[in-house]
């Protein structure tokens, strides 16, 4: 069965050295197959799927600690990983300092 309702996890990055601070502007790494922006054509990839944008789905049903990997993948974006890069739709963060 599916949801009627959608969780969705979203990673965001901000270059505001108080990102507490009220006035900081947070950005959002897209990625590939997740549904994300709303004018953005959803992307078919039939039989296949985007692995981490489909594993990204399920970890909204459960919490970090039972999805540790999302830390490791947080952790690889703010250090402006090419790896981890390379399997996002884009960086928000591309010929700036990173977040």
């Amino acid at each position: 069965s599916i949801t009627k309702e959608r969780t969705e996890v979203i990673l965001q990055g901000t270059s505001s050295p108080d990102p507490n601070d009220p006035a900081a502007v947070w950005q959002e790494f897209d990625f590939k197959c997740k549904p994300g922006d709303l004018r953005r054509r959803p992307c078919f990839i039939t039989p296949y799927h985007y692995r981490l944008d489909w594993l990204m789905w399920f970890a909204a049903f459960q919490t970090y600690e039972q999805n540790e990997w999302i830390i490791h993948l947080a952790g690889k974006l703010l250090a402006q990983e090419e790896e981890a890069l390379s399997l996002m739709a884009t960086n928000p963060f591309a010929g700036k300092n990173p977040p």
